[in-house]
Protein backbone atom coordinates (compact mmCIF):
# COMPACT_ATOMS: atom_id res chain seq x y z
CA UNK A 1 0.00 0.00 0.00
CA UNK A 2 1.03 3.60 -0.50
CA UNK A 3 1.30 4.30 3.24
CA UNK A 4 1.67 1.20 5.36
CA UNK A 5 1.17 3.11 8.62
CA UNK A 6 -1.86 5.06 7.42
CA UNK A 7 -4.33 3.06 9.51
CA UNK A 8 -2.36 4.09 12.62
CA UNK A 9 -2.13 7.76 11.68
CA UNK A 10 -5.55 8.65 10.28
CA UNK A 11 -9.06 8.40 11.64
CA UNK A 12 -12.10 7.42 9.63
CA UNK A 13 -13.72 10.47 8.06
CA UNK A 14 -17.43 10.46 7.32
CA UNK A 15 -18.91 12.24 4.36
CA UNK A 16 -20.37 15.67 5.03
CA UNK A 17 -24.14 15.88 4.92
CA UNK A 18 -26.70 18.64 5.24
CA UNK A 19 -28.12 19.08 8.77
CA UNK A 20 -31.47 17.30 9.31
CA UNK A 21 -33.57 20.51 9.63
CA UNK A 22 -32.33 21.65 6.21
CA UNK A 23 -32.60 18.40 4.30
CA UNK A 24 -36.14 17.74 5.51
CA UNK A 25 -37.21 20.66 3.31
CA UNK A 26 -36.38 18.97 0.01
CA UNK A 27 -36.04 15.64 -1.80
CA UNK A 28 -32.51 16.15 -3.19
CA UNK A 29 -29.43 14.17 -2.17
CA UNK A 30 -27.74 15.73 0.85
CA UNK A 31 -24.49 13.76 1.20
CA UNK A 32 -21.33 15.23 -0.38
CA UNK A 33 -18.58 12.97 -1.64
CA UNK A 34 -15.07 13.29 -0.19
CA UNK A 35 -12.65 15.80 -1.67
CA UNK A 36 -9.59 14.46 -3.51
CA UNK A 37 -7.38 15.04 -0.48
CA UNK A 38 -9.89 13.52 1.96
CA UNK A 39 -10.27 10.44 -0.25
CA UNK A 40 -6.49 10.13 -0.47
CA UNK A 41 -6.17 10.08 3.31
CA UNK A 42 -9.01 7.58 3.67
CA UNK A 43 -7.37 5.36 1.04
CA UNK A 44 -4.21 5.45 3.13
CA UNK A 45 -6.09 3.74 5.98
CA UNK A 46 -6.28 0.49 3.96
CA UNK A 47 -3.80 -1.58 5.93
CA UNK A 48 -2.28 -4.09 3.49
CA UNK A 49 -3.82 -6.87 5.56
CA UNK A 50 -2.69 -9.62 3.19
CA UNK A 51 -6.06 -11.34 2.90
CA UNK A 52 -8.66 -8.81 1.68
CA UNK A 53 -11.72 -10.04 3.53
CA UNK A 54 -13.48 -6.89 2.28
CA UNK A 55 -13.56 -8.41 -1.22
CA UNK A 56 -15.31 -11.52 0.06
CA UNK A 57 -17.72 -9.37 2.05
CA UNK A 58 -18.63 -7.48 -1.12
CA UNK A 59 -21.17 -9.41 -3.25
CA UNK A 60 -19.63 -8.12 -6.51
CA UNK A 61 -16.12 -8.86 -5.19
CA UNK A 62 -14.86 -5.33 -5.74
CA UNK A 63 -11.06 -5.17 -5.88
CA UNK A 64 -11.07 -2.80 -2.94
CA UNK A 65 -7.41 -2.68 -1.82
CA UNK A 66 -6.33 -1.88 -5.37
CA UNK A 67 -8.56 1.11 -5.84
CA UNK A 68 -7.88 2.32 -2.29
CA UNK A 69 -4.19 2.39 -3.18
CA UNK A 70 -4.84 4.06 -6.54
CA UNK A 71 -6.87 6.80 -4.86
CA UNK A 72 -4.07 7.31 -2.34
CA UNK A 73 -1.72 7.80 -5.31
CA UNK A 74 -4.33 10.04 -6.96
CA UNK A 75 -4.51 7.74 -9.97
CA UNK A 76 -8.24 8.35 -10.33
CA UNK A 77 -8.70 7.08 -13.88
CA UNK A 78 -7.09 3.74 -13.02
CA UNK A 79 -9.16 3.57 -9.83
CA UNK A 80 -12.32 4.07 -11.90
CA UNK A 81 -11.32 1.33 -14.35
CA UNK A 82 -10.65 -1.05 -11.46
CA UNK A 83 -14.00 -0.21 -9.88
CA UNK A 84 -15.87 -0.72 -13.15
CA UNK A 85 -14.18 -4.07 -13.73
CA UNK A 86 -16.47 -5.65 -11.12
CA UNK A 87 -19.39 -3.22 -10.80
CA UNK A 88 -21.42 -1.73 -13.65
CA UNK A 89 -23.10 0.90 -11.50
CA UNK A 90 -20.93 2.15 -8.60
CA UNK A 91 -23.01 5.33 -8.39
CA UNK A 92 -25.91 3.18 -7.15
CA UNK A 93 -23.95 1.14 -4.61
CA UNK A 94 -21.88 4.15 -3.54
CA UNK A 95 -25.11 5.73 -2.36
CA UNK A 96 -27.48 3.00 -1.18
CA UNK A 97 -25.35 -0.06 -0.34
CA UNK A 98 -25.14 -0.87 3.40
CA UNK A 99 -21.46 -1.73 2.80
CA UNK A 100 -21.00 -5.34 3.96
CA UNK A 101 -17.41 -4.85 2.74
CA UNK A 102 -16.78 -2.51 5.67
CA UNK A 103 -18.10 -5.07 8.16
CA UNK A 104 -15.53 -7.51 6.72
CA UNK A 105 -12.65 -4.99 6.79
CA UNK A 106 -9.73 -6.30 8.87
CA UNK A 107 -9.35 -2.89 10.51
CA UNK A 108 -12.92 -3.31 11.78
CA UNK A 109 -11.71 -5.93 14.27
CA UNK A 110 -10.45 -3.35 16.75
CA UNK A 111 -10.97 0.06 15.10
CA UNK A 112 -13.28 1.82 12.67
CA UNK A 113 -13.33 0.20 9.25
CA UNK A 114 -11.87 1.82 6.16
CA UNK A 115 -14.50 4.11 4.62
CA UNK A 116 -14.78 1.91 1.53
CA UNK A 117 -18.23 3.14 0.48
CA UNK A 118 -17.20 6.81 0.70
CA UNK A 119 -14.12 6.13 -1.45
CA UNK A 120 -16.25 4.31 -4.03
CA UNK A 121 -18.65 7.28 -4.02
CA UNK A 122 -15.75 9.67 -4.65
CA UNK A 123 -14.30 7.56 -7.48
CA UNK A 124 -17.49 7.24 -9.50
CA UNK A 125 -18.50 10.88 -9.04
CA UNK A 126 -15.02 11.88 -10.16
CA UNK A 127 -15.44 9.71 -13.25
CA UNK A 128 -18.66 11.46 -14.27
CA UNK A 129 -17.30 14.91 -13.47
CA UNK A 130 -14.23 14.32 -15.63
CA UNK A 131 -16.18 12.82 -18.54
CA UNK A 132 -14.32 9.51 -18.34
CA UNK A 133 -17.46 7.36 -18.52
CA UNK A 134 -18.44 6.74 -22.11
CA UNK A 135 -20.35 4.09 -24.11
CA UNK A 136 -18.48 0.85 -24.82
CA UNK A 137 -20.28 -0.60 -27.85
CA UNK A 138 -19.32 -4.05 -29.06
CA UNK A 139 -16.81 -4.14 -31.92
CA UNK A 140 -18.72 -6.94 -33.59
CA UNK A 141 -22.37 -7.94 -33.36
CA UNK A 142 -23.83 -11.41 -33.04
CA UNK A 143 -27.16 -12.51 -34.47
CA UNK A 144 -28.51 -13.41 -31.03
CA UNK A 145 -31.46 -11.63 -29.41
CA UNK A 146 -31.88 -11.53 -25.63
CA UNK A 147 -34.94 -10.29 -23.75
CA UNK A 148 -34.48 -8.86 -20.27
CA UNK A 149 -37.71 -8.79 -18.24
CA UNK A 150 -37.39 -6.18 -15.51
CA UNK A 151 -35.20 -3.07 -15.50
CA UNK A 152 -33.90 -2.99 -11.94
CA UNK A 153 -30.19 -3.33 -11.13
CA UNK A 154 -30.08 -7.04 -12.06
CA UNK A 155 -31.73 -6.50 -15.42
CA UNK A 156 -29.67 -3.44 -16.27
CA UNK A 157 -26.39 -5.14 -15.33
CA UNK A 158 -27.25 -8.19 -17.43
CA UNK A 159 -28.34 -6.01 -20.34
CA UNK A 160 -25.17 -3.94 -20.36
CA UNK A 161 -22.87 -6.95 -20.15
CA UNK A 162 -24.69 -8.78 -22.96
CA UNK A 163 -24.78 -5.71 -25.21
CA UNK A 164 -21.05 -5.21 -24.78
CA UNK A 165 -20.35 -8.65 -26.24
CA UNK A 166 -22.50 -7.94 -29.27
CA UNK A 167 -25.94 -9.39 -28.57
CA UNK A 168 -29.09 -7.44 -29.42
CA UNK A 169 -30.68 -6.78 -26.03
CA UNK A 170 -34.22 -5.58 -25.37
CA UNK A 171 -35.24 -4.59 -21.83
CA UNK A 172 -38.94 -4.82 -21.00
CA UNK A 173 -40.35 -2.77 -18.11
CA UNK A 174 -43.99 -2.66 -16.98
CA UNK A 175 -43.69 0.86 -15.51
CA UNK A 176 -43.57 4.10 -17.47
CA UNK A 177 -39.85 4.61 -16.83
CA UNK A 178 -36.82 2.34 -16.75
CA UNK A 179 -35.16 1.55 -13.43
CA UNK A 180 -37.40 -0.78 -11.47
CA UNK A 181 -37.10 -0.29 -7.72
CA UNK A 182 -34.10 1.98 -8.32
CA UNK A 183 -36.55 4.37 -9.95
CA UNK A 184 -39.68 3.92 -7.88
CA UNK A 185 -38.51 2.27 -4.66
CA UNK A 186 -35.54 4.35 -3.52
CA UNK A 187 -36.37 7.95 -2.55
CA UNK A 188 -34.63 10.75 -4.45
CA UNK A 189 -33.02 12.04 -1.27
CA UNK A 190 -31.02 8.80 -1.15
CA UNK A 191 -30.36 8.57 -4.90
CA UNK A 192 -31.42 11.14 -7.47
CA UNK A 193 -32.66 9.61 -10.71
CA UNK A 194 -30.15 11.47 -12.88
CA UNK A 195 -27.76 8.65 -12.00
CA UNK A 196 -30.10 6.16 -13.68
CA UNK A 197 -30.82 8.41 -16.66
CA UNK A 198 -27.20 8.93 -17.67
CA UNK A 199 -26.51 5.19 -17.44
CA UNK A 200 -29.51 4.59 -19.70
CA UNK A 201 -28.05 7.04 -22.23
CA UNK A 202 -24.77 5.11 -22.10
CA UNK A 203 -26.54 1.77 -22.52
CA UNK A 204 -28.70 3.02 -25.40
CA UNK A 205 -25.51 4.13 -27.17
CA UNK A 206 -24.17 0.61 -26.58
CA UNK A 207 -27.17 -0.84 -28.40
CA UNK A 208 -29.60 -1.71 -25.60
CA UNK A 209 -33.25 -1.18 -26.55
CA UNK A 210 -35.73 -0.18 -23.83
CA UNK A 211 -39.48 -0.80 -23.94
CA UNK A 212 -41.58 0.65 -21.14
CA UNK A 213 -45.28 0.13 -20.30
CA UNK A 214 -44.84 -3.49 -21.33
CA UNK A 215 -45.81 -6.13 -18.79
CA UNK A 216 -44.74 -9.59 -19.85
CA UNK A 217 -47.63 -11.95 -19.31
CA UNK A 218 -50.19 -9.17 -19.77
CA UNK A 219 -49.41 -6.79 -22.66
CA UNK A 220 -46.85 -9.21 -24.09
CA UNK A 221 -47.15 -12.97 -23.72
CA UNK A 222 -44.40 -15.33 -22.69
CA UNK A 223 -44.99 -17.27 -25.92
CA UNK A 224 -44.24 -14.15 -27.96
CA UNK A 225 -40.97 -13.68 -26.08
CA UNK A 226 -39.94 -17.28 -26.63
CA UNK A 227 -40.67 -16.95 -30.32
CA UNK A 228 -38.84 -13.66 -30.80
CA UNK A 229 -35.71 -14.16 -28.68
CA UNK A 230 -32.91 -16.67 -28.35
CA UNK A 231 -32.75 -16.25 -24.56
CA UNK A 232 -34.85 -14.62 -21.87
CA UNK A 233 -33.63 -13.28 -18.52
CA UNK A 234 -36.26 -12.87 -15.81
CA UNK A 235 -34.92 -10.14 -13.53
CA UNK A 236 -37.98 -8.57 -11.93
CA UNK A 237 -38.17 -7.66 -8.29
CA UNK A 238 -39.62 -9.49 -5.30
CA UNK A 239 -42.65 -7.23 -5.33
CA UNK A 240 -45.26 -9.22 -3.42
CA UNK A 241 -45.46 -7.40 -0.05
CA UNK A 242 -45.97 -9.16 3.27
CA UNK A 243 -49.42 -8.29 4.58
CA UNK A 244 -50.69 -7.90 8.15
CA UNK A 245 -54.08 -9.67 8.39
CA UNK A 246 -55.38 -8.34 11.69
CA UNK A 247 -58.77 -6.77 12.50
CA UNK A 248 -59.20 -3.40 10.81
CA UNK A 249 -56.78 -4.11 7.97
CA UNK A 250 -59.46 -3.00 5.48
CA UNK A 251 -59.66 0.53 6.91
CA UNK A 252 -58.67 3.50 4.78
CA UNK A 253 -55.26 4.88 5.64
CA UNK A 254 -53.56 1.46 5.89
CA UNK A 255 -51.26 0.99 2.91
CA UNK A 256 -48.26 -0.98 1.73
CA UNK A 257 -45.03 1.03 1.70
CA UNK A 258 -44.70 0.48 -2.02
CA UNK A 259 -48.07 2.13 -2.59
CA UNK A 260 -46.67 5.22 -0.85
CA UNK A 261 -43.02 5.61 -1.91
CA UNK A 262 -43.36 5.43 -5.72
CA UNK A 263 -45.96 8.18 -5.72
CA UNK A 264 -43.54 10.68 -4.22
CA UNK A 265 -40.86 9.66 -6.70
CA UNK A 266 -43.31 10.34 -9.52
CA UNK A 267 -44.09 13.76 -8.10
CA UNK A 268 -40.38 14.61 -7.85
CA UNK A 269 -40.05 13.53 -11.50
CA UNK A 270 -42.71 16.08 -12.44
CA UNK A 271 -45.75 13.82 -12.71
CA UNK A 272 -49.17 14.62 -11.30
CA UNK A 273 -50.43 11.82 -9.07
CA UNK A 274 -54.17 11.68 -8.53
CA UNK A 275 -55.20 11.14 -4.89
CA UNK A 276 -51.56 10.93 -3.77
CA UNK A 277 -50.95 9.41 -0.34
CA UNK A 278 -49.49 12.28 1.67
CA UNK A 279 -48.36 12.29 5.31
CA UNK A 280 -48.88 16.02 5.87
CA UNK A 281 -50.25 16.76 9.35
CA UNK A 282 -50.85 13.06 10.01
CA UNK A 283 -49.64 10.74 12.74
CA UNK A 284 -47.71 8.18 10.69
CA UNK A 285 -46.88 4.70 11.92
CA UNK A 286 -44.43 2.60 9.92
CA UNK A 287 -44.58 -1.13 10.66
CA UNK A 288 -41.26 -2.76 9.81
CA UNK A 289 -37.71 -1.84 10.81
CA UNK A 290 -35.78 -2.29 7.56
CA UNK A 291 -34.61 0.03 4.79
CA UNK A 292 -38.06 0.34 3.22
CA UNK A 293 -39.46 1.43 6.57
CA UNK A 294 -36.64 3.94 6.96
CA UNK A 295 -37.45 5.34 3.50
CA UNK A 296 -41.07 5.79 4.60
CA UNK A 297 -39.85 7.71 7.65
CA UNK A 298 -37.73 10.10 5.58
CA UNK A 299 -40.48 10.65 3.03
CA UNK A 300 -43.14 11.24 5.70
CA UNK A 301 -41.00 13.83 7.45
CA UNK A 302 -40.42 15.68 4.18
CA UNK A 303 -44.15 15.68 3.50
CA UNK A 304 -44.79 17.36 6.85
CA UNK A 305 -46.08 14.56 9.08
CA UNK A 306 -47.32 15.55 12.54
CA UNK A 307 -45.38 12.61 14.01
CA UNK A 308 -43.60 9.50 12.73
CA UNK A 309 -43.29 6.25 14.69
CA UNK A 310 -41.55 3.12 13.45
CA UNK A 311 -42.23 -0.19 15.16
CA UNK A 312 -40.64 -3.61 14.79
CA UNK A 313 -41.70 -7.10 15.85
CA UNK A 314 -38.17 -8.23 16.73
CA UNK A 315 -36.31 -7.08 19.86
CA UNK A 316 -34.04 -4.05 19.80
CA UNK A 317 -30.58 -5.08 18.53
CA UNK A 318 -27.40 -4.31 20.48
CA UNK A 319 -25.73 -0.96 19.78
CA UNK A 320 -22.36 -2.56 18.97
CA UNK A 321 -21.20 -5.83 17.48
CA UNK A 322 -19.50 -8.66 19.34
CA UNK A 323 -16.66 -8.47 16.82
CA UNK A 324 -14.75 -11.62 17.85
CA UNK A 325 -17.98 -13.54 17.30
CA UNK A 326 -19.32 -11.86 14.14
CA UNK A 327 -16.35 -10.62 12.09
CA UNK A 328 -16.05 -10.75 9.06
CA UNK A 329 -19.79 -11.29 8.70
CA UNK A 330 -22.56 -8.71 8.73
CA UNK A 331 -23.47 -8.08 12.39
CA UNK A 332 -27.01 -7.61 13.63
CA UNK A 333 -26.72 -4.29 15.45
CA UNK A 334 -28.88 -1.21 15.93
CA UNK A 335 -28.56 0.95 12.83
CA UNK A 336 -29.70 4.55 12.77
CA UNK A 337 -30.30 5.79 9.25
CA UNK A 338 -30.22 9.38 8.06
CA UNK A 339 -34.03 9.29 8.02
CA UNK A 340 -34.12 8.32 11.69
CA UNK A 341 -31.83 11.27 12.46
CA UNK A 342 -34.41 13.58 10.90
CA UNK A 343 -37.04 12.70 13.49
CA UNK A 344 -38.68 9.42 14.43
CA UNK A 345 -39.85 7.51 17.46
CA UNK A 346 -38.72 3.88 17.34
CA UNK A 347 -39.96 0.94 19.34
CA UNK A 348 -39.22 -2.79 19.27
CA UNK A 349 -40.74 -6.11 20.28
CA UNK A 350 -44.26 -5.02 19.44
CA UNK A 351 -47.06 -6.96 17.79
CA UNK A 352 -50.02 -5.27 16.15
CA UNK A 353 -53.30 -6.55 17.59
CA UNK A 354 -55.66 -4.46 15.47
CA UNK A 355 -56.28 -1.21 13.62
CA UNK A 356 -58.95 0.96 15.27
CA UNK A 357 -61.28 3.15 13.25
CA UNK A 358 -62.29 6.70 14.08
CA UNK A 359 -65.80 7.93 14.83
CA UNK A 360 -68.42 9.69 12.76
CA UNK A 361 -67.09 10.62 9.34
CA UNK A 362 -63.88 8.76 10.21
CA UNK A 363 -65.58 5.44 10.95
CA UNK A 364 -64.00 3.84 7.85
CA UNK A 365 -60.58 5.37 8.43
CA UNK A 366 -57.80 4.19 10.73
CA UNK A 367 -57.33 6.32 13.83
CA UNK A 368 -55.15 4.21 16.11
CA UNK A 369 -53.13 1.00 16.47
CA UNK A 370 -53.62 -1.43 19.29
CA UNK A 371 -50.25 -2.95 20.14
CA UNK A 372 -48.86 -5.40 22.67
CA UNK A 373 -45.35 -6.10 23.96
CA UNK A 374 -43.75 -9.42 23.14
CA UNK A 375 -40.80 -11.40 24.44
CA UNK A 376 -38.61 -13.71 22.40
CA UNK A 377 -37.64 -16.88 24.25
CA UNK A 378 -35.72 -19.98 23.26
CA UNK A 379 -37.87 -23.08 22.85
CA UNK A 380 -36.23 -25.82 24.94
CA UNK A 381 -37.44 -28.53 22.59
CA UNK A 382 -36.39 -27.04 19.22
CA UNK A 383 -33.70 -24.57 20.28
CA UNK A 384 -35.43 -21.90 18.18
CA UNK A 385 -36.68 -18.56 19.37
CA UNK A 386 -40.40 -18.06 19.63
CA UNK A 387 -42.57 -15.09 20.45
CA UNK A 388 -44.64 -14.78 23.63
CA UNK A 389 -47.02 -11.91 24.21
CA UNK A 390 -46.45 -10.11 27.51
CA UNK A 391 -49.62 -10.30 29.64
CA UNK A 392 -51.52 -7.03 30.17
CA UNK A 393 -49.09 -5.14 27.92
CA UNK A 394 -51.62 -3.94 25.35
CA UNK A 395 -51.69 -0.21 24.58
CA UNK A 396 -52.74 2.16 21.82
CA UNK A 397 -50.99 4.81 19.72
CA UNK A 398 -52.56 7.35 17.34
CA UNK A 399 -52.30 6.61 13.62
CA UNK A 400 -53.82 8.47 10.68
CA UNK A 401 -51.58 6.77 8.12
CA UNK A 402 -50.12 3.29 8.56
CA UNK A 403 -47.42 2.06 6.17
CA UNK A 404 -46.69 -1.66 6.02
CA UNK A 405 -42.98 -2.17 5.37
CA UNK A 406 -42.48 -5.74 6.55
CA UNK A 407 -40.57 -7.04 3.56
CA UNK A 408 -41.58 -8.99 0.48
CA UNK A 409 -42.57 -12.62 0.14
CA UNK A 410 -41.67 -13.20 -3.51
CA UNK A 411 -42.10 -12.08 -7.11
CA UNK A 412 -45.37 -11.33 -8.83
CA UNK A 413 -46.22 -13.23 -12.00
CA UNK A 414 -47.54 -16.62 -10.91
CA UNK A 415 -49.70 -16.89 -14.04
CA UNK A 416 -46.73 -16.17 -16.31
CA UNK A 417 -44.53 -18.68 -14.50
CA UNK A 418 -47.25 -21.31 -14.77
CA UNK A 419 -47.79 -20.71 -18.50
CA UNK A 420 -44.05 -21.00 -19.11
CA UNK A 421 -43.91 -24.14 -16.98
CA UNK A 422 -41.25 -22.70 -14.67
CA UNK A 423 -40.41 -24.39 -11.39
CA UNK A 424 -40.47 -22.32 -8.21
CA UNK A 425 -38.78 -22.82 -4.87
CA UNK A 426 -40.43 -23.02 -1.46
CA UNK A 427 -40.54 -19.23 -1.21
CA UNK A 428 -42.17 -18.76 -4.59
CA UNK A 429 -39.03 -17.55 -6.38
CA UNK A 430 -38.16 -18.80 -9.85
CA UNK A 431 -35.92 -21.82 -9.31
CA UNK A 432 -32.42 -21.53 -10.80
CA UNK A 433 -29.06 -22.57 -9.40
CA UNK A 434 -25.98 -20.33 -9.47
CA UNK A 435 -23.56 -23.24 -9.84
CA UNK A 436 -22.55 -25.66 -12.57
CA UNK A 437 -22.99 -25.65 -16.35
CA UNK A 438 -26.63 -24.54 -16.06
CA UNK A 439 -26.01 -21.58 -13.76
CA UNK A 440 -28.94 -19.15 -13.61
CA UNK A 441 -30.89 -21.30 -16.08
CA UNK A 442 -34.42 -22.34 -15.15
CA UNK A 443 -35.94 -25.69 -16.08
CA UNK A 444 -36.75 -24.09 -19.45
CA UNK A 445 -33.61 -24.14 -21.66
CA UNK A 446 -34.15 -20.61 -23.04
CA UNK A 447 -35.11 -18.90 -19.79
CA UNK A 448 -32.72 -17.63 -17.11
CA UNK A 449 -33.46 -15.89 -13.80
CA UNK A 450 -31.42 -13.43 -11.73
CA UNK A 451 -31.77 -10.96 -8.89
CA UNK A 452 -34.70 -10.77 -6.50
CA UNK A 453 -36.88 -12.90 -8.77
CA UNK A 454 -34.44 -15.77 -8.23
CA UNK A 455 -32.99 -15.21 -4.75
CA UNK A 456 -35.75 -13.21 -3.05
CA UNK A 457 -35.67 -9.72 -1.58
CA UNK A 458 -32.08 -8.56 -1.34
CA UNK A 459 -29.63 -5.69 -1.87
CA UNK A 460 -28.88 -3.64 -4.98
CA UNK A 461 -25.30 -4.92 -4.90
CA UNK A 462 -26.50 -8.54 -4.91
CA UNK A 463 -28.75 -7.77 -7.88
CA UNK A 464 -25.82 -6.32 -9.82
CA UNK A 465 -23.73 -9.39 -9.06
CA UNK A 466 -26.46 -11.76 -10.21
CA UNK A 467 -27.12 -9.74 -13.35
CA UNK A 468 -23.46 -9.86 -14.31
CA UNK A 469 -23.09 -13.56 -13.62
CA UNK A 470 -26.35 -14.37 -15.39
CA UNK A 471 -25.14 -12.43 -18.44
CA UNK A 472 -22.08 -14.65 -18.62
CA UNK A 473 -24.26 -17.76 -18.33
CA UNK A 474 -26.48 -16.54 -21.17
CA UNK A 475 -23.50 -15.63 -23.36
CA UNK A 476 -21.96 -19.04 -22.72
CA UNK A 477 -25.21 -20.80 -23.61
CA UNK A 478 -25.63 -18.81 -26.83
CA UNK A 479 -22.03 -18.82 -28.05
CA UNK A 480 -20.40 -21.85 -26.43
CA UNK A 481 -17.79 -19.62 -24.79
CA UNK A 482 -17.72 -16.24 -23.07
CA UNK A 483 -15.24 -13.46 -22.42
CA UNK A 484 -17.44 -11.96 -19.73
CA UNK A 485 -16.00 -12.12 -16.18
CA UNK A 486 -17.20 -14.64 -13.64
Amino acid sequence: MGKVTGFLEYQRLREVSEPPPMRRKHFREFVLHLSDEEAKIQGARCMDCGIPFCQNGCPVNNIIPDWNDLVFRQSWREALDTLHSTNNFPEFTGRVCPAPCEAACTLNINAEAVGIKSIEHAIIDKGWEMGWIAPQPARTKTDKRVAIVGSGPAGLAAAQQLARVGHHVVVFEKADRIGGLLRYGIPDFKMEKVHIDRRLEQMAAEGVEFRTNTEVGLTLSGAELLEGFDAIVLSGGAEEPRDLPVPGRQLKGVHFAMDFLPQQNKVVAGDKVKDQLVARDKHVVVIGGGDTGSDCVGTSNRQGAASVTQIELLPEPPTSADTPLTWPYWPMILRTSSSHEEGCERDWALTTRSFRAGEGKQKNHVKALRLARVEWVVDERTGLRRMIEVPESEFEIPADLVLLAMGFVGPRGADLFAKLGLERDARGNVRASTEGPNAYRTNHPKIFAAGDMRRGQSLVVWAIREGRQCARAVDLALMGESLLPL
